[in-house]
């Protein structure tokens, strides 16, 4: 079974007892980790109840293929039903879940946790075509759900973002759930009590993040400097962030070229349409900017756009490497900035 969307969320809450193996995968290390966390209190309210909890790894199934079984199979010796984590997991283990989902041992709920799988992995077609077995695919937070995920962590802190503030939060987060709470839990310390969050308030305390790497990369792809821009993203791969995070930061910039290039063939002057960007041009990055603008108009940008989407849809589903089409891309868009 296939799990995107609302249907992820809706199993999430009440996961379908038919199902005896999730897998959860994807880009956004956070999420997984986060998903993985609630199909565990579903079953059992302490997580590192160690009568209740097994936690398995690729080595130790390989060593011993028969412990997935045992370990779904036992008895909780203080009762209750049990579940198995099997963290890490990858191709690798492709072939012991074939055995497991066609004949599902004992009653325990086996949670499988991996990085990302691209189409192609044995190990997501097999989750994806079983009937006891579910994928549940996770990807970065991006428009209504990172809205969703802002507005649900600064509320349980009492806090309410102003329209620009909740735009600034979603221009610098996103990439990562886990980071993301962080870095909301860390603007809810600095405001110290219950109110509203200005935009000088989320300025003032987010943004010193990997994100900032994610706006250096935006900045030097757009200005034309491909080698600065490839040193970037090198340092991004090398962090572990993925394609596809990269690639919205990067729409995320040319969305905003696009509408202020808009406003310009309107008649406004390049200082008026950058003043009507929210969240506004941060003050170091303007003068970088308005040369940008220059240099994309509405139509190139637009192209640009399309360029960034047809990437990110190759990432998700020919299968081909997500970090070398990422670079061409780059690449490609720092070429089109050069031309006059």
């Amino acid at each position: 079974m296939k799990l995107t969307g609302a249907k992820a969320e809706t199993f999430l809450r009440a996961p379908d007892p038919a199902i005896r193996v999730v897998l959860v995968f994807g880009p956004d290390n956070g999420l997984v980790r986060e998903r993985v966390t609630r199909l565990v209190k579903g079953v059992v309210a302490d997580v590192n109840d160690p009568f209740r909890v097994a936690e398995l790894t690729p080595a130790i199934l390989k060593d011993d293929p028969a412990r997935l079984a045992d370990e779904a199979a036992a008895m909780a010796l203080t009762g209750g039903r049990r579940v198995v984590v099997v963290r890490d997991a990858g191709d690798s283990v492709s072939s012991l879940f074939q055995g497991f989902l066609a004949n599902p041992m004992g009653d325990a709920l086996v949670v499988v946790e991996a990085g990302d799988l691209g189409p192609r992995s044995s190990l997501r077609k097999l989750f994806e075509g079983a009937d006891t077995g579910a994928a549940l695919a996770s990807y970065g937070d991006e428009g209504g759900s990172l809205a969703h995920v802002i507005q649900e962590e600064l509320k349980n802190a009492g806090l309410t973002p102003d329209p620009d503030a909740l735009a600034y939060l979603m221009e610098n987060l996103g990439g990562d759930r886990r980071l993301t709470r962080a870095e909301l839990q860390k603007l809810a310390l600095y405001m110290g009590e219950p109110g509203r969050v200005r935009i000088e308030d989320a300025q003032a305390c987010v943004g010193d993040t990997a994100s900032l790497s994610m706006d250096d990369l935006a900045l030097a792809t757009a200005d034309g400097d491909h080698a600065t821009a490839q040193r970037v993203l090198d340092r991004l791969f090398r962090e572990g962030t993925h394609a596809v995070p990269v690639l919205r930061a990067l729409s995320r910039h040319f969305q905003r070229l696009h509408f202020a290039a808009g406003l310009m063939g309107q008649g406004k002057s390049a200082d008026q349409a950058m003043a009507a960007l929210k969240p506004p041009v941060i003050f170091k990055a303007a003068d970088r900017f308005r040369r940008q603008l220059s240099r994309w108009p509405a139509d190139r940008v637009g192209r640009a756009l399309e360029v960034l989407i047809e990437t990110e849809t190759e990432c998700k589903t020919t299968g081909m490497p997500a970090e070398s089409l990422c670079s061409r891309t780059v690449m490609q868009l720092a070429r089109a900035a050069g031309r006059r």
